[in-house]
């Protein structure tokens, strides 16, 4: 029996659409094949760290709803983003980016070069997979007041420790001026905030976020690269809503409503 998550909008609009149609050629061995939901945080990652570091790539729209047999053949959980490299499907956001990162050095870098700083930046990406997006996830489902307003201080309280490791000397961004990895990291849930705004308690304040947050908010929310990967507002409202509903049935809402880690 279908999921009411199957009913989305099939294809991405806006920007996104645009940059799809200029992503749908065959690359061969020079790039990879990118198997993608355009309405999906964690595929957004993917997207943008292809589009940073200017790495060919084919892309492909996937319903990860729907289970197409073919799909699941390439990735048995179903789930985008997932990328085939010289016929060998991959998955997981963030481990695509640090993929994309050893697989093409002589792109962009998105992660430092010293051992050091990469495990520190690793640290930090690993702070808003297990902080920021959940606190999200955790507000958007939360369907009391009492548990919304914890729910929005637990996101406000993860959002200030991301922007703690912030160096504004350098700019607003964790990259400095212009995005790295751990910028990409948070990047999705920066552009969908406003569902959170809408519908969860009004504008997040710096008094609740702290400055160095607002700063880096409004940088992302500006940068190209967030912005081309982006759909049209009416799109995202009929799935988000189901999780303002708490009634979507991703593998993240369902794991969330049972207690468990994202998966």
């Amino acid at each position: 029996m279908p999921v009411p998550d199957e009913e989305i909008h099939p294809v991405a609009t806006g920007a996104a659409a645009s940059l799809v149609a200029a992503r749908k050629t065959p690359v061969g061995k020079d790039g990879v094949k990118f198997y993608s939901g355009w309405f999906c945080p964690f595929n957004q990652r993917t997207w943008m760290a292809l589009e940073e570091k200017a790495i060919p790539y084919e892309y492909v729209e996937i319903n990860p709803y729907k289970k197409e047999p073919s799909f699941l053949k390439l990735n048995p959980k179903g789930l985008v983003p997932c990328l085939e490299s010289n016929g060998i499907p991959l998955a997981e956001s963030s481990i695509l980016v640090e993929f994309l990162e050893d697989a093409y050095p002589s792109t962009r870098k998105l992660l430092p070069d010293s051992a050091e700083q990469k495990a520190l930046a690793r640290m930090r990406i690993d702070l808003v997979a297990k902080k920021c997006v959940p606190a999200y996830m955790r507000l958007l489902q939360a369907q009391t007041h009492d548990a919304q307003r914890e729910a929005r201080a637990e996101y406000a309280a993860a959002l200030k420790e991301f922007a703690s490791y912030l160096d504004g000397n350098k700019g607003p961004l964790h990259g400095g001026k212009d995005i790295d990895a751990v910028d990409i990291a948070l990047a999705p849930w920066a552009g969908r905030q406003y569902i959170i705004e809408n519908n969860r308690g009004g504008k997040l304040t710096a008094q609740e976020t702290g400055e160095k947050y607002q700063e880096w908010y409004k940088a992302i929310l500006s940068h190209p690269t967030l912005l081309k990967t982006m759909s049209d507002a009416e799109h995202y409202e009929p799935i988000y809503g189901r999780y303002l509903r708490d009634e979507a049935q991703s593998e993240a809402a369902k794991a969330l409503r049972a207690g468990r880690v994202i998966p």
